[in-house]
């Protein structure tokens, strides 16, 4: 679901992934034409990037606090 929200309305994902002023920037990139395409592109980027680090807190997590 946040991969076409990234691919459509890239702004959007930098609101859900908690990064407002990143998407504030990407908005302003959005509306241009040219820029759409890079918006979308570093919105894929930066989504990727935050479902990397939630994978690493849990793993962390687990390896501190789970059963062995």
């Amino acid at each position: 679901m946040r991969l076409l929200m990234a691919i459509f309305l890239p702004p959007i994902v930098f609101f859900t992934i908690n990064r407002p002023f990143q998407g504030l920037f990407c908005a302003l990139l959005w509306l241009t034409i040219i820029g759409w395409p890079v918006a979308a592109m570093w919105a894929i980027y930066s989504l990727s990037q935050y479902r990397n680090d939630e994978l690493r807190r849990e793993m962390d997590y687990e390896r501190r606090y789970g059963r062995y």
